[in-house]
């Protein structure tokens, strides 16, 4: 895969993890939740901790994408290595959908460990975009 597949597959994961906050939040499996997800949600009851988590996670991938995007911009533009920059690509990629899993799942520790793997990716973009300019 490319670095292009992996930014389109991390926006994606970006709109699965909002949607699932969101359908969490107003518990949209459920009649009366379905009802709720499809109003404004004036009213919302208070997150359960399952809902608080998946909220926290997509706002945090909302966060990271806005780098991701970035980084792999200033790869692309400065003509980066194409296998460094998908290296580094898939390696920001994988350990985000790990780190969506672990943070619903509720590991803390884990949790900041995974995330520090995906910076590692960034890190990496980074470093090709400025190398290679």
């Amino acid at each position: 895969m490319t670095d292009v597949h992996y930014l389109v597959g991390a926006a994606g994961l970006t709109w699965i993890m909002l949607l699932s906050a969101s359908l969490l939040r107003a518990r949209g499996w459920t009649p009366a939740g379905l009802v709720t997800a499809l109003g404004n949600r004036d009213a919302l009851d208070e997150p359960s901790p399952l809902a608080a988590r998946a909220d926290r996670a997509a706002k945090n991938m909302l966060e990271n994408l806005v780098l991701f995007a970035t980084l792999v911009l200033a790869a692309r533009s400065a003509g980066a290595d194409a296998a460094t920059t998908a290296g580094a690509c898939a390696i920001f990629f994988w350990a985000r959908v790990v780190y969506f899993a672990v943070y619903l799942i509720g590991i803390p520790y884990v949790r900041t460990a995974v995330w520090g793997v995906s910076l590692v990716g960034l890190l990496q973009l980074g470093a090709a975009a400025v190398t290679a300019g």
